[in-house]
């Protein structure tokens, strides 16, 4: 048994970029930087490391949440690896990205409206693989999302 499943925290590197296949399933690509911190050998001090991680979204979902990020948006994801290879000028090339099954806005001002179950800022559910689109699911009723909190990553003690 194998188990694929990535969670990651981190800030939007570019604007999103939405755009639908031949079949019209709406497919939202962009980049997470997530900081990975090691221990300098020589100063001995500890450095920030960022890793760049390519995300996609698939179907009517990605075009809601396309509406709501823009480069600098603190975003927690959860999803599954997916790994592609192809060939482009006689090269052999290859990539690993996350596809994303449910996207928490991390960052202050974002989705005031609100879907999901968690009190508004968390779209997901549905997706089970491949480029179809996920079954039609009936819109959540509007909900209040809970006031916001002015947490940063310096006020993490670890």
């Amino acid at each position: 048994m194998s188990i694929n499943r990535v969670n990651i925290s981190g800030n939007l590197t570019r604007d999103p970029e939405l755009r639908a296949t031949a079949s019209g399933t709406q497919v939202l690509s962009f980049g997470v930087a997530v900081n990975d911190r090691r221990r300098n050998p020589q100063t001995g001090d500890w450095e920030d490391y960022p890793n760049f991680v390519d995300c996609t979204m698939f179907g009517t979902r990605a075009e809601a949440v396309s509406r709501y990020l823009q480069k600098g948006s603190k975003v927690a994801i959860e999803g599954k690896l997916r790994y592609s290879s192809w060939e482009r000028d006689g090269q052999r090339r290859s990539k690993l990205e996350v596809i994303v099954d449910e996207i928490e806005f991390m960052s202050r001002g974002q989705n005031q409206g609100g879907y999901g179950q968690d009190g508004g800022n968390t779209y997901g559910g549905g997706y089970q693989g491949g480029y179809a689109a996920p079954a039609p699911q009936p819109a959540p009723a509007p909900v209040q999302a809970p006031p916001a909190v002015d947490v940063y990553d310096e006020d993490i003690p670890f």
